[in-house]
Parts: C-alpha cells; sequence; structure tokens
C-alpha cells in the first residue's frame, strides 16, 4: 500500500460489479478507505468481502442515486464513518435501451435519466458540499464514449452520458479554484458480466465489437479502474475538467462506423 494514500477516503458507486468493482478494489490495494456504495446489497457486500480478505479497509452503504434522501443520507454516513470525503467516483448507471429514437419510451427516458444524469448531480450536489467544507477533493463521474460520439439505437443513453460530461465540465469550471476537480472517463465495450451476458448468444456481434476498437480487442475493468485513480490522484493535480476516453483509439478513428445493433 502507499502511504500517502492510508488517511484518504473514496466513495464508489454502482460498486456491485464491472467497473466499479474493479475501482473499489483499486482504491482499496493503494491504501485508500473506500465507501462502497449500490442498490445490490448482496453483490456490494461480495465487493466488501474482497477488500477485506485483501486487507483493506471498506464500508457498504445501500443507496440509489436517483433519490435526493438516500444521496445525502449516502454522504453524511461515509463522513460519519471516516470523517471526510477526498475522492469521488460516480460510476452507477444504467443502459436499457436498444431501439431507435422515435421508437423509445417515456418510462425508459425515465429510468435512464434518472440515474445516469440527476443520480450524478444529486452525488456531485452533496460531495462538492462536503469537499469544500474540508477544503478540496476530487470527483470522477462515469460518461461513455457514447457521450462523445452517436449511439444507434441508444439514443437517450447517449443523450445521458452527453449530460454527464456538461455536469462534469461546468462542475470543474465552476469549483476550480476552490481545489476541487472534476473529470469524466469514457470507456468504450468494456469486458464485464453485463457485456458478456448481452453477448453470448450473438458471436456475430462479439466479433463486430472487437473490430470495431482499433487496438483489436475490448477493454477491461481494470484498466478503466487505473484510469480513475489517475484522475483521482495528486499526480493529476493540474488536470480538471477532462473527458479521457478509455477506448482502444475507437473515437480516435475517422472511418469508424457504429455497431449495427
Amino acid at each position: 500500500m502507499h502511504e500517502t494514500n492510508t488517511s484518504r477516503v473514496a466513495l464508489v458507486t454502482g460498486a456491485a460489479n464491472g467497473i466499479g468493482r474493479a475501482t473499489a478494489l483499486a482504491f482499496a490495494s493503494s491504501g485508500y478507505k473506500v465507501v462502497l456504495s449500490d442498490i445490490d446489497g448482496q453483490a456490494g457486500e461480495a465487493t466488501l468481502a474482497l477488500i477485506e480478505a485483501a486487507g483493506g479497509q471498506a464500508v457498504f452503504i445501500r443507496c440509489d442515486v436517483s433519490c435526493d434522501a438516500e444521496v445525502r443520507r449516502l454522504i453524511e454516513q461515509s463522513v460519519a464513518t471516516y470523517g471526510r470525503l477526498d475522492c469521488a467516483f460516480n460510476n452507477a448507471g444504467i443502459e436499457i435501451e436498444k431501439c431507435k429514437l422515435a421508437d423509445g419510451s417515456e418510462a425508459v427516458f425515465d429510468a435512464i435519466m434518472g440515474v445516469n444524469v440527476k443520480g450524478v448531480w444529486l452525488c456531485m450536489k452533496y460531495q462538492i458540499a462536503q469537499m469544500l467544507a474540508q477544503g478540496g477533493g476530487s470527483i470522477v463521474n462515469t460518461a461513455s464514449v457514447a457521450g462523445l460520439i452517436a449511439a444507434p439505437k441508444q439514443g437517450i443513453y447517449s443523450a445521458s452520458k452527453h449530460a454527464v460530461l456538461g455536469l462534469s465540465k461546468t462542475a470543474a469550471v465552476e469549483y476550480a479554484r476552490k481545489n476541487i476537480r472534476v473529470n469524466a472517463v469514457c470507456p468504450a465495450v468494456i469486458d464485464t458480466d453485463m457485456y458478456r451476458r448481452a453477448s453470448a448468444d450473438d458471436p456475430r456481434h462479439v466479433a463486430q465489437v472487437v473490430a470495431a476498437h482499433p487496438i483489436g480487442r475490448i477493454g477491461t475493468a481494470e484498466e478503466v479502474a487505473a484510469a480513475v485513480l489517475y484522475l483521482s490522484g495528486a499526480t493529476a493535480g493540474f488536470t480538471t475538467g477532462i473527458a479521457l476516453p478509455v477506448d482502444g483509439g475507437l473515437t480516435a478513428q475517422y472511418d469508424f462506423q457504429p455497431l449495427e445493433k
């Protein structure tokens, strides 16, 4: 463990699986005390057990990030447990849309925006208040390559991730002189349980997905976690307001064609 991090506290939402779990483990292995949050209590406790088994220090607090009262309680309990909040990774999100824009439903729109946009806004609202009180901190939000380019048959999801970048950049500028940095990561396709379930019965789609990434493969949750830890730490002290693609070159290519869904 890095001794400089042993007094630092990181919060990870969406910590039960995938990128959130990998990032929580990375924070813990780097010496941070970690607050884990998710709506999935069983999987969240499993992440906690992994951290504790490796000798790390963490606590799990269940939270629906789309609910103001629950987010406020999450931040209050985090500070009550560890005394401060140095880093926050707002990773909780949903992706439940697979249709063209005109075929979408109001219920799906409200669900995606409620978690992906309102949830990030609520988390930042209470995190920033705490960081202002203690003299600074760092926030990283999970956006997506869909927040940088079009995402056919995921227009609402894409809009939600564009909104995350707008929130992140605005907060970065508003609080830069208060020693609070705000950045975002923009992953492409990442090898998670969700991706494996979605692609298990469609080898053709798997091949398309891999081919879309110039690097020749999809990413790992640990690679996104490494980007989050960099943006959260002191070595990124002059970095704020950026949208960092973790995408194997996907958004850099001129002739990229969005995948058929």
